[in-house]
């Protein structure tokens, strides 16, 4: 049979999308261009998350695999590079916002309580996806947990909470996902099921640590020679050992199980880091790359987002019972999941610095 011609305006459903703007009153007409501009705006922005959320779940899926194709990792940095260039348009859309005035947003702002930007069910699955822990969360301001924020009026299961759970409940996160690929990730040549793993994983951090060390001895040396007094040069010497001793203790390795999996992890990274010229580490270098872009991209947008607020409507209590500006710029600073991946920038050496390996053949071009 032969296929029904397609118009523009039915394959994006431009009729059904344009009668979404009516908020509350259901009809556009009824309301002011202020109001239907800030409909808009967070429709678009739900629009954006929802994407998102199917990258970064693509992502997540090909990183779950056992093992990763090398080829597979070229698409996950392809879908990060997507989400990082939503996010960057995202921040774009706060200007669109900003055209509106407090008097403006007064008119019509008590037709969303006690509603809040809090309560957007897609933002808080992407951060859930990525893996945040619950324990990191900042209270909003009510003495509730946020999934209680999402209930229903009369308390029951709303849409938003049924969305959230059944985020909550598919795992790995994306970290999750991440880390366990880190740990299975071959450190000079030996991934963590081979024999001799745990003696290669060793010499690889004894010497990096004595190459560091090394280099903040030397920084150290420079920095001594340019003070002035023998107070700052006590203080010197002391914050370079502290730099030292917090490395060493970052690459700590406990007894229990979980601790190796965590020194192997942060090897791994630093691995990576170290030695990304190697052509089989091209991509996973990139990848790491584009995880630490995306988080810095996120907490632009939450900075952003507080200083769009700040402006429209001061520091008042939001419509949701939250601390308001005080909440956002909370998050703004302390909401990171990638922790680890950004440690290891203070780690990092002069490429010339790096120790040897004994199998930098192993990450070259193979044939065939």
């Amino acid at each position: 049979m032969k296929p029904k011609p397609t118009n523009y305006w039915e394959y994006i459903r431009v009729e059904e999308l344009l009668a979404l703007q009516g908020g509350l009153a259901g009809d556009a007409a009824k309301l002011s261009n202020d109001e239907v501009m800030f409909i808009t705006v967070h429709q678009v922005y739900e629009l954006w998350f929802q994407l998102i959320r199917r990258e970064l779940t693509s992502v997540r899926d090909l990183m779950r695999a056992d093992p990763v194709a090398e080829q597979e990792l070229s698409k996950a940095v392809a879908c990060m590079r997507r989400v990082i260039a939503i996010l960057r348009q995202a921040i774009d859309h706060f200007e669109v916002m900003e055209t509106l005035s407090t008097r403006e947003y007064l008119a019509f702002r008590d037709k969303l309580m006690p509603a809040s930007g809090f309560q957007s069910a897609q933002l808080r699955q992407i951060e859930i996806l990525l893996g945040m822990q619950e324990s990191e969360r900042i209270p909003y301001g009510l003495d509730e947990s946020y999934t209680e924020a999402l209930r229903a009026h009369d308390g029951g299961e709303s849409s938003a909470l049924a969305r959230v759970r059944q985020q909550s409940a598919d795992r790995p996160t994306l970290k999750e996902a991440l880390e366990e690929w880190l740990w299975r990730t071959p450190i000079d040549g030996r991934g963590p099921r081979e024999p001799g793993a745990d003696a290669a994983l060793a010499r690889f951090l004894d010497s990096y640590l004595r190459a560091h060390a090394r280099e903040v001895d030397g920084s150290c040396a420079l920095a001594l020679e340019r003070s002035r007094s023998e107070d700052d040069r006590q203080r010197l010497r002391v914050r370079y050992e502290q730099e030292k001793a917090s490395v060493r203790k970052f690459f700590e390795r406990g007894d229990t199980p979980d601790s190796a999996r965590t020194q192997r992890i942060r090897a791994a990274m630093l691995f990576i880091a170290t030695y990304r010229e190697l052509p089989l580490l091209a991509w996973p270098r990139e990848l790491l790359d584009t995880l630490i872009e995306l988080e810095q991209v996120l907490t632009i947008w939450r900075g952003r987002h507080a200083r769009m607020v700040e402006r429209v409507i001061g520091r008042r209590t939001g419509t949701g019972g939250s601390a308001g500006v005080e909440y956002l710029d909370q998050t703004a600073m302390r909401y990171r999941v990638f922790r680890d991946l950004w440690a290891i920038r203070t780690l990092q050496i002069r490429e010339e610095a790096a120790p040897g390996l004994e199998n930098d053949d192993f990450y070259g071009f193979r044939n065939g």
